[in-house]
């Protein structure tokens, strides 16, 4: 029953994502037509973001679908890392466009153009209807996948420079200041690192299979090398598979010669430990009177 539901559930996200993906896509076109039409560079360079969640949305489409087939022997961890791939490009295209409409928006300020605001707050005030929508129907999967986690960022912060944007243009309308098309577009630039940098880190950390940094080793090391009949821990290798799962390995001294059963005592504990610190998965070498590099970090 269940697993029933976690499959529906999973549907469900899915569909939500391809309904996202479509809604995106006509607001950006519509946009991109507006912004050049109008002569506004904010209307464009939301335009941008908007693509940016189209292509962000795909990704993360696609590696649902991939993440959600079975491991085989080709593929012994199956396809679950396409998704921290994905959040890498989403959050890197976000940097590039941040960077280009940044230049563009100082530019902008330096050189006001007069610009067809009526275009703008129409367009603006769809963008906020057709973003408001995405992220109420994924928000629900943000909170279990970094992979959604970052598109539903894409989509939320789209609305609020959407948001930026109108009030930009009625600015415009109503008072003619138009260099504020070009600080419009350049507080979008900003907000855009801002919002994309720290998954842009952590999607590298994870792809560079560095170790997590919610995971003390130090205390990790101790508690294990407490365990009874254990003399120490060495060659340890703590990794993210995924933004939720954690694999550790490693290779454990014994004090004395011992029989299986109660090395398996001793894994038991071993295993309790990680889970309780946020491991997910471990793989021990037991070793006695082996002669090697006893540092806990091997090189």
């Amino acid at each position: 029953m269940g697993e029933h539901h976690h499959h529906d559930h999973g549907k469900l996200k899915g569909r939500n994502l391809f309904i996202s993906v479509t809604l995106n896509l006509g607001i950006t076109i519509a946009q991109i037509i507006g912004g050049i039409l109008s002569g506004s560079m904010a209307l464009i360079s939301d335009a941008l973001h908007n693509f940016s969640d189209v292509l962000s949305l795909l990704i993360t489409y696609i590696t649902f679908k991939l993440a959600a087939r079975k491991n085989t022997a080709k593929h012994t961890f199956g396809y679950q890392r396409g998704e921290i791939l994905a959040a890498f490009v989403n959050s890197a295209t976000l940097l590039i466009i941040a960077a280009f409409l940044g230049f563009e928006a100082i530019k902008r300020i330096a050189y006001p153009h007069t610009i067809d605001s009526m275009i703008v707050i129409w367009l603006a005030i769809a963008s906020i209807v057709v973003n408001g929508s995405s992220v109420l129907l994924i928000k629900s999967g943000a909170k279990e996948s970094i992979n959604i986690k970052s598109a539903y960022l894409h989509l939320f912060t789209d609305m609020l420079t959407s948001v930026a944007v109108l009030v930009g243009g009625l600015l415009m309308k109503y008072f003619g200041l138009f260099w504020i098309d070009g600080l419009v577009t350049l507080l979008i630039a900003l907000y855009l690192i801002y919002s994309s940098w720290h998954l842009f880190i952590e999607s590298i950390n994870i792809i560079m299979l560095f170790s997590p940094g919610n995971i003390d080793i130090d205390k990790l090391t101790g508690r294990i090398e407490a365990i009874e009949g254990i003399k120490n821990l060495h060659h340890l290798h703590l990794w993210q598979l995924t933004d939720s799962k954690i694999n550790m390995e490693a290779h454990i001294d014994l004090k004395k010669d011992q029989p299986v059963s109660v090395f398996e005592s001793q894994l038991m504990q071993i295993q309790k430990i990680a889970n309780e610190m946020g491991i997910n998965h471990v793989t021990i070498q037991p070793e006695f009177g082996i002669q090697d590099d006893k540092n806990l970090i091997h090189n």
